[in-house]
């Protein structure tokens, strides 16, 4: 349930890239991501905001971030996405999501306009268009002019990596 090396890195990299300090996670696991997440946030004076449902998960996750020394940089919420996203003010630079695929597109809605220009969507799991909520996610994502998507295949998961170009209105 969690993310490969290879898509790790690529959350790493992107940050570190792009100097992205106010990101969230929308899916917590056990805290892998999220300390991949947290690693670049460490270098780039950020914060991560992670989200998880599951209590089991959000306290093994707790203790990851302790132990990983990151705990200082993860502003972890044990809550239900669908219910604390819309509450949340923003704005973010750099958001992960690795939760309910059927529910992608709802979150792509809810967080596009509190993610600054030149701020990074990504989405985890995409590369399976038969996972129920993925084809709808990427044809909406690429159907709108001010993002600009490609998907990392760098692993069998893939990653869709979508930048805001501009504040433009976006139809919902």
């Amino acid at each position: 349930m969690n993310i490969s090396w290879a898509d790790g890195e690529v959350l790493f990299d992107l940050i570190i890239k792009n100097n992205y300090k106010k990101a969230l996670e929308i899916g917590t696991s056990t805290g892998h991501s999220a300390i991949w997440i947290a690693w670049a946030l460490s270098k780039t004076g950020g914060k991560l905001i992670t989200v998880e449902i599951n209590e089991y998960r959000y306290k093994n996750a707790l203790e990851n971030f302790k132990e990983a020394g990151l705990s200082n940089y993860i502003d972890a919420r044990l809550a239900d996405a669908h219910e604390l996203v819309p509450k949340l003010k923003g704005p973010f630079d750099f958001v992960f999501v690795d939760a309910d695929k059927n529910w992608y597109k709802n979150y792509l809605k809810l967080l596009l306009p509190k993610l600054e220009v030149d701020g990074c969507f990504t989405a985890h799991n995409v590369s399976s268009r038969r996972t129920r909520g993925i084809r709808e996610f990427i044809e909406y994502l690429r159907s709108l002019p001010n993002m600009e998507t490609t998907i990392d295949r760098s692993s069998w998961s893939g990653i869709s990596i979508s930048y805001k170009k501009s504040d433009s209105q976006i139809i919902i």
